[in-house]
């Protein structure tokens, strides 16, 4: 039998076509870059840098742009053996402008319908997604069907036979989390930010889901609940057995269901571009629940990997190594010894985005804050 895998992702995948310019706005950007994007896929990029093997379950565009996502996957070492073609409609893609600390716009063109939303169940590998040690799903995968079905599909085989018994019992002693990334996005649901139809079924997956992670806004969709403790707190209500709320500029806040709490400051950083620092906590959040460390270790090392992410140009591309992370946590702080004083920068900024590292930014040197935990 193969060995399960550390991580699954399911979901968002795309072509992010970023300015290589910062500080400058997409009407007077001139030079572009092209690179890996979408929330879950750079989760997987992220576990991969950390030393965990991953897989992403999502599908592309059968176009040059899908063919460079696969190549890209490939390169960062991440398992593309679940990423198929949809014939009907292009890969995504997306847009941002950079404003340092904390203005990072996105665009995205995902219509008539983004790929990664025909996702089919008759096509998992739902022997894979209920072995993996970590299954990773986001909101947006809800958002509209066949991917909503499928989505659900794969958080039932996850949880069928947890109890010890059923097909899934054999499994469930490597099993470690099921996360679900709350990942709101209202421009990908009917009626947007006054959907009718998202709280109901964010509930339901969170009845899958043991670990629910998301910032306050994405709380509120899921739960009502917008302070911290109230929010975690309906999440365990909901059914998870640890939640992480992403709090901006003051941290994050992580409460299990056992009463063990967290409440982590942001790791002090110089911000080049807030995009991609979600992901790589993401990333890090699974390898600290892999390893096994207490919570508060957990997210003191997700805070730093996705400070790093955000001090550089770079979203997939820039997810840290492990001697990094560890170097921040060293230092108590991003950047090298003797810089200008920094700002705490929230984990957890907009999840998609990439920049290759070392591309000089134009303009002015950023200052300021970003809370890296801020998805929008």
């Amino acid at each position: 039998m193969p060995e399960p895998y550390d991580v699954i992702t399911m979901g968002r995948i795309g072509v992010d076509i970023y300015p290589l310019q910062t500080g400058v706005s997409l009407a007077r950007v001139d030079t572009f870059g092209k690179f890996l994007g979408g929330s879950p896929t750079n989760v997987a990029v992220a576990g991969a840098r950390l030393g965990r093997r991953t897989a992403v379950i999502t599908r592309t565009g059968q176009d040059a742009f899908g063919e460079y996502l696969h190549h890209q996957l490939r390169e960062f070492g991440v398992d593309d053996r679940w990423v198929s073609a949809v014939e009907e409609y292009p890969t995504p893609v997306t847009f941002c402008e950079i404003f340092p600390p904390d203005h990072f716009p996105l665009y995205f063109y995902r219509q008539p319908k983004a790929p990664d939303l025909e996702i089919l169940e008759p096509e998992l590998d739902l022997d894979a997604v209920r072995d993996a040690r970590i299954f990773w799903m986001t909101g947006t995968g809800l958002s509209a069907e066949p991917s909503r079905a499928s989505t659900l599909a794969a958080l039932r085989a996850r949880s069928a036979g947890a109890d010890g018994g059923g097909p899934a019992a054999p499994a469930s002693r490597s099993r470690t989390a099921t996360v679900f990334d709350l990942d709101w996005r209202p421009m990908f649901w009917d009626g947007g930010d006054h959907s009718s139809v998202a709280p109901a079924r964010y509930r339901e997956a969170l009845a899958h889901a043991t670990v629910a992670v998301g910032n306050l806004d994405e709380c509120a969709i899921a739960t009502g609940e917008r302070e911290p403790y109230a929010a975690a707190r309906a999440l365990l209500a909901a059914g998870v057995e640890l939640a992480v709320v992403k709090q901006g500029p003051k941290g994050v806040l992580a409460v299990h269901r056992d009463g063990t709490t967290a409440d982590v400051p942001p790791l002090p950083v110089r911000v080049v571009n807030g995009l991609g620092a979600g992901d790589a906590f993401g990333g890090a959040l699974c390898h600290g629940l892999l390893a096994g460390w207490e919570i508060g270790r957990i997210m003191r090392y997700a805070n730093a990997a996705g400070a790093i992410v955000a001090s550089r140009l770079a979203c997939s591309s820039a997810m840290p190594y492990p001697h990094e992370v560890e170097q921040a946590l060293a230092d108590g702080a991003v950047g090298a010894p003797g810089a200008p004083p920094t700002e705490p920068v929230p984990t957890g900024a907009p999840p998609t985005g990439a920049l290759p590292n070392g591309v000089p930014p134009t303009g002015a040197p950023p200052t300021g804050t970003s809370p890296t935990g801020a998805t929008p």
